[in-house]
């Protein structure tokens, strides 16, 4: 994904480690782990985008990340772009999206839900690329027997989220 230089940012410390979100004039385009696999290039070593941290879209984003870690939110109420992904990568983040808070479903499910069965690795790729951590919960997508299988911002946070949710099995979730 290529992100303009455009866009702004703003640091939220997470009880999870920094999260950095990243804004265009109107929507989030972006809540990443600062130590998270699959970066975009504009964030790796040094940010491309100017600090922000007044912007409209920013300070909703850290109090609505806050009400989250804090219990006092299940869903959030941010305007969202999604449209630096593909189109394949956007029906994924789609589906993320339904996949309902204390609920989990497994990357065959997502699959089926884009009408496209057997790709189920590349609905992997696309989970793991997801731009909005948390928000497009990708953490809810969990491995056909039930494990926690991968996870771009790493298990143990992965573990914490769900925990956070009270996630269920995977059986559970209707998408």
């Amino acid at each position: 994904m290529k992100f303009p230089i455009s866009l702004v940012q703003k640091h939220f410390n997470s009880p999870l480690g920094p999260i950095i979100l990243v804004a265009s004039d109107q929507a989030l385009v972006g809540a990443w782990f600062d130590d998270q696999e699959h970066l975009p290039i504009e964030i790796q070593g040094r940010s491309a985008w100017h600090n922000a941290p007044e912007h409209p879209v920013l300070r909703h984003a850290s109090r609505q990340f806050k009400e989250y870690f804090d219990g006092q939110r299940k869903v959030f109420e941010l305007p969202l772009d999604l449209s630096y992904g593909t189109a394949f990568q956007q029906a994924v983040w789609q589906v993320l999206l339904k996949i309902p808070l204390g609920h989990t479903c497994c990357y065959a499910d997502v699959a089926s839900a884009i009408a496209k069965p057997k790709a189920m690795r590349a609905v992997g790729a696309a989970v793991g690329r997801n731009p909005l951590s948390i928000i497009v919960p990708c953490h809810r997508v969990i491995g056909a027997d039930g494990s926690l299988t991968g996870y771009a911002g790493g298990l143990e946070r992965k573990t914490y989220l769900l925990q956070l949710e009270g996630g269920q099995n995977p059986q559970e979730t209707l998408l």
